[in-house]
């Protein structure tokens, strides 16, 4: 019998993953090592505004899912490098998408923003009912 996974449900599994590959920094990360493995200081370089502590946190949750391998060399000091793995590689392909739709339409956000900003200020409060 084959499971089927609903996403709007809270109870969901899909949705923690779902919430690790939306997140900023996860998402840097697995752009940066598609094009090949990285030390972790390379890494850190590479993904700019990320501090160590949540470097360290974003690799070890994307190694934990199963999208990163990390491999650590006997030298003082220790070198531990990160690769994608096949399941990783496959979800950077989407990853890609998102980045080239983002960079393809800040513009319109934006220009967006702007308009959005530019309005009024809406009362305190619940929204209003939409018409029907």
């Amino acid at each position: 019998m084959e499971t089927t996974y609903d996403p709007m449900a809270a109870a969901c599994p899909t949705r923690q993953v779902l919430s690790r590959i939306a997140d900023k920094w996860s998402m840097l990360v697995l752009l940066a090592l598609e094009p090949g493995t990285l030390r972790f200081s390379a890494l850190r370089r590479r993904v700019e505004g990320v501090t160590q502590k949540m470097l360290t946190q974003t690799l070890r949750n994307l190694e934990r899912d199963g999208l990163v391998t990390r491999t650590a060399y006997p030298t003082v000091p220790v070198t531990v490098e990160y690769t994608l793995t096949p399941l990783g590689h496959s979800l950077s392909a989407a990853v890609a998408t998102i980045r080239a739709w983002a960079v393809a339409n800040i513009e319109d956000v934006h220009d967006a923003r702007a308009r959005f900003d530019a309005r009024p200020p809406r009362p305190a409060g619940p929204p209003t009912p939409l018409a029907a």
